[in-house]
């Protein structure tokens, strides 16, 4: 069984031959580093802290810069609220097709359900049809069959911007669509043809032009 994740519905709508490169022939090549991968360390660190276990080891290992996107963090009023969930797998059916991911964690109060998600980079141009938001969004729903409000949090550390993204029945049929819809594309498409637009930027550009 397949379960779509946001960064596979990111890779297949900007290129589908890299989509195929990745997660069909599983081709692995050096990648330079992302912020994600940058970030990692403020992940963990906050897993375990609204885990409640002792973090002051791994916070004197900080540089200067993860300790102070560590402490903006941890002012952050979303951050603050009660964790219901860190470092959460989550995943849902759509259709006919599974989605998820996991999420950094999700807060909780007298009245809403929070998803957050902490940048160390950039927040996505339009977070509200972004994938990992209506991934992430759609899943939770499912998996709390409605309780409360959801709401999903940006948090961008660099810009030092949240950015709120409302969950509704208005925007719920929407993100079905279109989720069911590269779902359908991708499990469709037998031929994976490349976006050449993409293509000095991508770490399969050399074993793709000779594929073309």
């Amino acid at each position: 069984m397949i379960i779509y994740s946001p960064h596979m519905l990111k890779t297949y709508q900007s290129c589908p031959k890299k989509f195929c490169f990745q997660y069909i022939e599983r081709v692995n090549v050096p990648r330079l580093s992302t912020p994600f991968e940058k970030g990692k360390k403020i992940h963990a660190l906050a897993h375990y802290y609204l885990q409640g276990i002792d973090i002051s080891k791994i916070e004197n290992t900080l540089t200067q810069n993860e300790r102070k996107n560590w402490k903006l963090l941890q002012a952050n009023p979303y951050f603050q609220k009660k964790c219901y969930k860190s470092e959460f797998q989550l995943s849902c059916k759509q259709g006919n097709f599974w989605i998820g991911g996991r999420i950094d964690a999700i807060m909780q109060d007298d009245e809403k359900y929070y998803i957050l998600d902490y940048k160390t980079g950039s927040t996505p141009q339009n977070p509200q049809y972004d994938f990992q938001t209506q991934v992430y969004l759609l899943a939770l729903d499912k998996h709390l069959h409605g309780q409360k409000p959801i709401e999903f949090i940006y948090i961008n550390l660099k810009t030092e911007t949240d950015t709120v993204i409302s969950f509704n029945s208005e925007i719920k049929p929407v993100y079905e669509k279109q989720i069911k819809k590269i779902c359908t594309e991708i499990n469709d498409d037998k031929i994976y043809k490349p976006n050449c637009a993409s293509c000095m930027k991508c770490e399969y550009n050399t074993i793709c032009s000779k594929t073309l």
